[in-house]
């Protein structure tokens, strides 16, 4: 009897034990814990950002196109967090507004690899397909594209490089899950500037391949912290901050908005430059369902476009494209304030939804994105003006 009363006690204490184990994704010794995510469906923004105010250049031709993504970003998202910032956010200032159809050929609810490579090669393709066409054919994104006209070319993103959207712009191949093999091919794929994590597929390999020390033989000054982003120095730079993915926007620090500046600065030359940008983890929250990270991942994405059109409008000459690849987690606002910065959400799924997404642009050529389009139409808009 004595026996049974200790194990039911220690049975009584493991589960008591387990369930206070807190949710590694709640971060409570994080940055986070300053911030309201108690509940994951409401959000209350303490101390909102200022937002820029720019005016459209009167220059028509694009020399430069700075794509930006926000993965997983709908409507809903974009007005969610402009309710939570106070009824502004910086992407207001882009005067050109337009909706994609997301679908891929053999789904009605795409991925990121299908949505991705639609707006980066300018025909949609099958689920999974990574740079490739329905037929899967390899097939020249705008990135290269740009590469090949003598512009030099980057990327900047949140997740892991060899990741779908990244991925979509710089390789090819029929499935995400090939990470060691998408990461390979950027050693070969000639991109200037490359920003994002993922260090495991380069360094920590099964074939025992040290991508890193390859692309450094290449020329390439390899980064791996946020403080030495601004002071890199030479003509390609490969930066990787993370074993997989980044951590989220209040831990890692401004390493999109950073690492976009930097590759601005060094891309910039007289022939031109395409940078594609992702706010890569507005899609990760809303996968999770959890409003407040949602938000400052978006906040996070914004507050560089701020800093994009800022630099833009004094350039004159660079077109700059807002979209998604897709919309994710069904997310409605049911209620909330403006005046007291604070939402209340509902996720309907888990997953992504077939929801059009919209499209802003800013610059010459942005009146193009006017109006109703397919995901393959922005793409080829794109290339179009690069001509």
């Amino acid at each position: 009897m004595k026996r049974l009363f200790l194990i039911t006690t220690a049975l009584l204490l493991s589960a008591t034990a387990f369930a206070q184990t807190p949710d590694p994704l709640d971060r409570d010794q994080s940055k986070y814990a300053t911030y309201s995510f108690s509940k994951d469906d409401q959000y209350t923004v303490e101390t909102p950002y200022e937002t820029v105010t720019v005016k459209q250049p009167k220059g028509k031709k694009v020399k430069n196109v700075i794509f930006m993504i926000g993965d997983g970003t709908g409507l809903t998202q974009w007005n969610v967090g402009w309710v939570a910032n106070g009824g502004a956010l910086n992407v207001d200032q882009m005067p050109v507004a337009g909706y994609s159809r997301t679908y891929c050929t053999d789904k009605l609810i795409t991925d990121s690899c299908a949505g991705g490579t639609a707006l980066a090669i300018g025909e949609k393709t099958k689920y999974g397909y990574i740079g490739i066409n329905e037929d899967a054919e390899p097939v020249e994104s705008n990135l290269q594209y740009a590469k090949s006209k003598g512009m030099k070319t980057g990327v900047a993103v949140t997740c892991r490089i060899n990741d779908a959207t990244p991925a979509d712009f710089c390789v090819h191949g029929p499935s995400r899950r090939d990470e060691e093999g998408l990461a390979a091919q950027y050693v070969d794929a000639n991109v200037d500037f490359i920003s994002g994590g993922g260090t495991h597929f380069w360094n920590q390999r099964s074939d025992g391949r040290n991508l890193i020390e390859e692309m450094k033989a290449k020329g390439y000054t390899y980064v791996d912290k946020l403080e030495d982003i601004a002071g890199a120095e030479g003509d390609k730079f490969l930066g990787l901050y993370d074993e997989y993915d980044l951590g989220p926007a209040l831990d890692r620090g401004p390493i999109l908005m950073e690492s976009t500046m930097k590759a601005i600065q060094m891309l910039d030359n007289k022939k031109g430059f395409f940078l594609m940008v992702e706010g890569s983890q507005i899609d990760d929250w809303c996968h999770r369902n959890k409003v407040g990270y949602a938000c400052e991942e978006l906040f996070d994405f914004d507050k560089v476009i701020g800093a994009v059109l800022k630099w833009a409008e004094k350039d004159g000459h660079t077109l700059v494209v807002v979209t998604a690849d897709h919309n994710t987690g069904g997310l409605t606002l049911l209620k909330g304030s403006i005046e007291e910065r604070t939402v209340k959400v509902h996720f309907s799924t888990k997953g992504h939804d077939g929801i059009v997404v919209p499209v802003f642009a800013y610059g010459p050529g942005a009146e193009a994105f006017s109006g109703v389009h397919e995901n393959s139409e922005i793409g080829q808009i794109v290339k179009k003006l690069m001509k």
